[in-house]
């Protein structure tokens, strides 16, 4: 869904928006006050409830006007990023890693996965990946996130990116931070992304696992970072 229409969606519905096609804290912040004074979730994401209610107000001419330029420009992006990346839809992801975890970081006491468990992945975070067969190469305790940042390279807006975890945020101290909040991330999971500022999409206390797997496409991913609990299921 194309930011500058939510923008001048918010703005129709009279919580005067910038439309920059930026999805930063600004928009957020309006996102929220919308679905606080209709009463909505307050969660700052433009989900089925929230856009309906958004479109609600609209004569059938512009919902249907409204609902073609979203489609038009998913399948534009649809088509520019298969063009650029290959058939590939995972952006510049750097999937496997050195293996490396923050010094901080606090091994799992008693993860659901032990070190040298496989596991059948049930996330689709890169092609080829939901399905697969991954083994445990580290488990650990923390709060993992799903962050919306602009990249510092001059990249797209990444929304939704998941997992970037507690300790790869920089001097937030040891409290979990709460979905609207901000911090600098103090990691490259792609390209752009470490010293980009993040918002807090999601927040969850659980167990992340670092792990090896053979996408069913047949590439190699070594110490990959990060997949929750809830993406994992007993072989």
């Amino acid at each position: 869904m194309h930011v500058r229409h939510i923008q001048q969606l918010l703005t129709n519905q009279g919580v005067e928006t910038n439309t920059d096609g930026i999805f930063g804290s600004e928009t957020r912040e309006n996102v929220m006050l919308y679905q606080q004074e209709h009463q909505l979730q307050v969660d700052g994401i433009v989900g089925p409830e929230t856009m309906g209610h958004m479109m609600d107000g609209m004569n059938s001419e512009a919902r249907q006007q409204m609902m073609g330029m979203m489609n038009n420009d998913q399948e534009g992006q649809h088509h520019q990023m298969k063009g650029s990346m290959g058939g590939q839809s995972d952006m510049n992801m750097n999937h496997s890693s050195s293996g490396e975890v923050p010094d901080d970081l606090q091994k799992a006491e008693n993860p659901t996965f032990e070190v040298g468990d496989t596991a059948t992945i049930e996330a689709n975070h890169m092609e080829g990946m939901e399905g697969a067969t991954a083994t445990i190469i580290g488990a650990y305790d923390t709060t993992a996130y799903a962050v919306t940042f602009q990249p510092t390279d001059g990249g797209d807006l990444v929304e939704n990116h998941k997992w970037v975890i507690h300790e790869e945020l920089n001097n937030t101290g040891k409290e979990s931070l709460q979905p609207g909040d901000t911090a600098v991330l103090d990691v490259s999971h792609m390209e752009g992304m470490d010293g980009a500022t993040a918002t807090i999409d999601t927040a969850e206390e659980t167990t992340v696992y670092m792990v090896d797997f053979t996408t069913t496409d047949g590439e190699e991913v070594t110490n990959h970072k990060w997949l929750t609990e809830s993406e994992l299921r007993s072989n």
